[in-house]
């Protein structure tokens, strides 16, 4: 597996040569595709060959592209990401109502206690203790929407009262750009195991391709959180929201790399679903 994120944001071509990326514009340099995890487009003055996104792709190297703005727009997924594909996918149509209710709790529930666990380290204790009760209160399929209120009273105490996740603003921008970089890892993972993203347990939009991965990536929004409370916004910041992976975290008691602990997260939830189990499900720690 690749442990490289490469960003190109230069006008600049891009092609194969001898199992290496080779990127050309002001300056040339190569890349071993093997040890690339991660292919992030920056801006659209940018051309690469069919050869290069063949090998690419056969490398499960996620590439993604922005629009001018240099906003993540779309992203490039194998069409065999496994195997055995045919029998995850029927192991998918096979979850049941009640596994998949109960485990989204689960993640919703962990979603929350990060959450707290940010404003615990701002010193927003009455939110924090705000957010743990409804932590505590979560039903299966959270069906009282525990999350909603929860992310309401998160967001106002750490950007303001009149801050909102609906309008344009550099605060938002940084988190849209965090949020669909981690998104595509869970996307690359879950198709590089072989299901279907399409298929969420909680998400169910007609139109998102990601509906799965919209599901487990959420206690992991908190970590894109955290790096945008403390960033430097005269900088570039996606530069500084791409150092999330060089964050470690712990899960199964392990330090890992962030994407090496949205794997183990990945198959965990998956075993908790074929198995029936939400107890199988591996957290990572903030």
């Amino acid at each position: 597996m690749g442990f490289r994120t490469v960003v190109v944001r230069n006008r600049s071509k891009l092609d194969l040569k001898m199992g290496y990326l080779v990127c050309r514009g002001s300056e040339t340099y190569s890349l071993f595709i093997p040890e690339i995890s991660t292919l992030i487009l920056e801006t659209t003055s940018i051309s690469l060959t069919c050869a290069l996104v063949s090998e690419l792709v056969k490398n499960n190297v996620k590439i993604i592209f922005c629009d001018e703005k240099h906003n993540p727009e779309s992203e490039l997924i194998s069409y065999h990401g496994h195997y055995n594909s045919a029998k995850k996918i029927k192991q998918q149509l096979m979850w049941s109502g009640e596994i998949k209710k109960r485990v989204w709790a689960k993640i919703v529930k962990d979603k929350i206690q990060k959450q707290a666990q940010i404003l615990n380290e701002c010193k927003l204790f009455v939110e924090r203790d705000m957010l743990l009760q409804y932590a505590n209160s979560v039903l299966d399929n959270d069906v009282t929407n525990r999350e909603g209120h929860a992310a309401k009273v998160y967001f106002n105490a750490l950007f303001g009262t009149d801050f909102s996740r609906r309008v344009e603003h550099k605060i938002n921008t940084a988190l849209n750009y965090g949020y669909a970089v981690i998104l595509s890892c869970f996307n690359r993972e879950l198709a590089k195991m072989g299901y279907l993203t399409e298929m969420g347990i909680w998400h169910k939009n007609e139109f998102n391709a990601f509906n799965l991965s919209c599901d487990l990536v959420e206690p992991f929004r908190i970590l894109v959180d955290r790096l945008v409370l403390g960033m430097d916004f005269g900088q570039n910041t996606n530069s500084q929201i791409l150092e999330i992976f060089n964050t470690k975290v712990k899960i199964d008691n392990k330090m890992q790399f962030v994407e090496n602990a949205i794997s183990i997260y990945c198959q965990s939830i998956v075993e908790a679903l074929n198995k029936g189990d939400e107890d199988l499900i591996k957290f990572y720690e903030l």
